[in-house]
């Protein structure tokens, strides 16, 4: 009896271990959407849980370009990675937005030609990589308006379950543009900032309040941290249909910063510029930046860079399905500031948040960073947000950097009620 009651006790603990194996919700299917943790939708570029990396919208066979494209050439590409070992079914919606990128009333069929639910179909494991992972791509759908939209992706069909936004932009060339080349401001200013003037031309629009309904939004290097919104017209001449913008006001100029540090780790084995050391005894390889120190008062260095974007590149096997992730390193000598500071690019989308917060180690007089990235090529900054220094405290800010800056120009007709991006222009400031 004694030997059945174990033999019986066996079989119950076995069948309950197998009961519970079972029962787990596999990784690839874990959300951080809940009651008691929801996911708010914010119309902005940002992932929604920590697996979902590298995200990326562009043109088509260019990584390195805004996500803008003309009306009618429908040609912006998705991608990301999910750093699971399975793969999920995930859906994609278009939001239609206003010019300062607030959700518009448009109901679906007024800027979409299909319904407005797309599956993401494309997807390719990773092969023989330190963390697996499932990688996902998505040609976007074609729209019937031109103006601002924001990419959601949410998880199955529960469009709470958002796992990542990003913003594009459909265009049309209903304007023209008249720039300067005036890159200084007055007096002090000149050497800190860069200041665009323009005119816009809109001859063949009847637009009866220019003031009220057009709207001119300017990016720098397509960052929206620091974008201008709702640019107000210098002069407006209604005769001859244009809007003249000359800006003399420091607030209505750019910060010139610095060109941006960078690193290369397209080759894990063979590291490229500004890599100090890859450890390779761990998995995920622990990558280390050369130390970096304060710049903002040395002169302005010139030399060639991704302005803040970033490329992802496998050297190693020269298929980006063996490309790598690694926690990458960073270190900035400094004395502690009086505010928070953090690593920033394109890779974050110029987001400030926890992940890229830097630690300050007073016993080495260092600011820290460990952030996990994907092979390639990365353009960064170190940002201060702080109450009594400037963002570019650690970068410096000169008149000569080369950047690039987008006018947005937005009216909102009788009809459709909806803020509409009647024109686009990019300009290349000091281009090399």
């Amino acid at each position: 009896m004694v030997l059945y009651s174990r033999f019986m006790k066996y079989i119950f603990l076995t069948i309950t271990v197998v009961l519970l194996v079972g029962s787990c919700t596999p990784l690839a299917q874990s959300s951080l959407n809940s009651e008691s943790n929801p996911k708010a939708l914010r119309l902005i570029d940002i992932g929604y849980e920590p697996e979902i990396k590298t995200i990326q919208l562009h043109p088509e066979n260019a990584p390195q370009l805004p996500a803008v494209t003309p009306f009618g050439k429908w040609d912006l590409l998705l991608q990301f990675d999910d750093l699971r070992t399975q793969g999920d079914t995930y859906y994609a919606k278009v939001i239609h937005c206003n010019y300062d990128w607030t959700k518009s009333d448009l109901p679906d069929l007024d800027f979409m030609t299909v319904y407005n639910e797309f599956p993401i179909t494309n997807n390719e494991f990773s092969v023989d990589t330190h963390i697996p992972y499932v990688h996902y791509w998505f040609p976007l759908p074609p729209v019937k308006l031109p103006g601002n939209y924001v990419l959601l992706v949410y998880r199955g069909s529960n469009k709470d379950d958002i796992i990542l936004t990003k913003r594009f932009m459909v265009y049309a060339n209903q304007v023209t543009f008249t720039s300067e080349g005036n890159l200084l401001g007055p007096g002090y200013l000149a050497d800190l900032n860069q200041q665009i003037n323009f005119t816009i031309n809109y001859k063949d629009l009847t637009i009866l309040n220019p003031l009220l309904d057009v709207h001119v939004n300017i990016s720098q290097n397509h960052r929206w941290d620091n974008e201008i919104k709702d640019v107000k017209p210098s002069f407006v001449r209604e005769i001859e249909k244009e809007l003249e913008y000359r800006f003399f006001e420091e607030s209505k100029m750019f910060s010139g910063g610095s060109e941006f540090r960078f690193f290369d780790l397209r080759s894990l084995e063979n590291p490229g510029r500004n890599v100090a050391t890859v450890v390779k005894t761990v998995k995920p390889f622990e990558a280390y930046i050369e130390k970096d120190k304060p710049r903002g008062h040395e002169a302005y260095s010139q030399y060639l860079d991704l302005n803040g974007a970033f490329n992802i590149d496998n050297f190693d096997y020269r298929d980006l399905a063996f490309a790598n992730y690694a926690n990458v390193n960073f270190a900035l000598a400094s004395p502690p500031v009086n505010g928070d500071v953090f690593v920033a690019g394109a890779f974050n989308n110029w987001n400030l948040d926890d992940v890229n917060r830097m630690h300050y180690d007073s016993a080495n007089n260092i600011y820290t960073a460990r952030i996990l990235l994907k092979q390639g090529w990365y353009d960064y900054q170190y940002l201060v947000r702080s109450p009594d220094l400037p963002y570019y405290y650690f970068e410096g800010s000169h008149f000569e950097t080369e950047n690039y800056y987008e006018i947005f120009v937005y009216h909102k007709p009788y009809q459709p009620r909806a803020d509409l991006l009647i024109g686009y222009i990019r300009l290349d400031k000091n281009p090399r």
